[in-house]
């Protein structure tokens, strides 16, 4: 077996290493550790080892005919003057959040 020598650069975003980091540690994988375990499943699985593909539940605006947009714009404006919205912090907080 070689030795390891060979060294992986990455800028990611800091609360997404913070968050991946603390579960690494929790379950006692050091990042280096992790980072070789993908690379040999990659190696392994002869590709990404995991599924990678667009959500279908999501509609977009492509995807949607005029009236199908129409409605759902009609919904949303509906929804706001029924005051069921959040200020755009809590919002964004959320969904921060959920990532």
């Amino acid at each position: 077996m070689s030795a390891k020598t060979a060294n992986v650069t990455a800028r990611i975003q800091p609360e997404v290493k913070e968050q991946a980091e603390a579960i690494l540690s929790q379950l006692g994988i050091p990042v280096s550790v992790f980072i070789d375990m993908a690379y040999r499943q990659v190696i392994l699985r002869d590709g990404i080892p995991f599924s990678l593909e667009l959500s279908a539940k999501l509609p977009t605006r492509d995807t949607m005919t005029r009236s199908e947009f129409d409605a759902m714009m009609q919904t949303g404006l509906d929804q706001a003057k029924r005051g069921e919205s959040s200020p755009l912090d809590e919002a964004f907080a959320r969904l921060r959040a959920e990532i």
